[in-house]
């Protein structure tokens, strides 16, 4: 089975504490929240309160590469304070999926966080935008495969073929999209390195955040393979949302219509 959860990112718009946006993720019919950066502006024991109060999982948290590189004892012992097992970095500059110089330097990072996160009950996960499908080794097709590490291929498929199952991926379907790739087969073609889904639609021409259901991305279809792929969780999120509070409602509405 799987559950919906926001990403608080589409509620950083509102002038509210954690807790208060963590009430709201509830009373919209989320299952969970996936924490992004401000969530440590809290102290750990009032935003567990929070999620034991509103019945909400911690599906996942955003957390920046440096934070685990420069400060990991603190953050790690953070999150495990509120119950989250997978860590997921968010971003990484752009200028780091140029070349295969680049991807192999960040493939080293994240493997050697990987293997320490999981010496310690924690799971990584890279997050996707529309950059790391930057074609790479010749390769000029954004669905090419990257099995082998030298074939053409993108810079994502280079940096899944150079880490192990220890490093998740965690797609964006909109920032997906907008690169030129079908949401859907990357989430099937990624299975086995899957387990949340983030669910947001995007206007390709754009290349901007909508609206559920005003994009480019065929829900449906998404939601289909994630299933396929025995996803845990999918992940609302919207990037710019003109109303946060409407927008993780009709995002819960979507996603129930989806699930059906």
């Amino acid at each position: 089975m799987v559950d919906c959860a926001v990403q608080l990112y589409t509620l950083r718009g509102l002038d509210a504490s954690v807790p208060e946006r963590l009430e709201l993720v509830a009373d919209a019919g989320f299952d969970g929240v996936e924490f992004a950066y401000r969530v440590r502006e809290e102290s750990p024991e009032a935003v567990r309160e929070a999620l034991d109060r509103t019945g909400l999982d911690a599906a996942a948290a955003h957390v920046s590469i440096d934070a685990l590189e420069d400060d990991y004892a603190a953050t790690t012992d953070f999150y495990d304070r509120l119950g989250v097992d997978l860590l997921v970095i968010p971003w990484l500059d752009p200028s780091r999926f140029e070349t295969a110089a680049t991807v192999d330097a960040v493939a080293t990072r994240l493997s050697d966080l990987a293997a320490a996160l999981d010496r310690d009950g924690f799971r990584l996960a890279y997050h996707t935008h529309d950059h790391e499908f930057v074609a790479l080794g010749g390769g000029s097709d954004p669905d090419a495969s990257g099995t082998d590490p030298d074939a053409s291929g993108t810079a994502l498929d280079a940096l899944l073929a150079r880490t192990d199952e220890r490093l998740g991926f965690e797609p964006d379907a909109g920032w997906a999209a907008v690169a030129g790739v079908d949401p859907a087969a990357l989430i099937d073609r990624y299975a086995d390195r899957i387990t949340h889904v983030h669910v947001a639609d995007a206007d390709v021409d754009r290349g901007a955040s909508v609206a559920l259901g005003e994009g480019d991305v065929d829900l449906d279809a998404v939601v289909a393979s994630a299933r396929a792929a025995d996803a845990a969780w999918l992940v609302y999120e919207h990037d710019d949302p003109r109303s946060p509070r409407s927008s993780i409602e009709r995002g819960a509405a979507a996603l129930r219509d989806a699930l059906r």
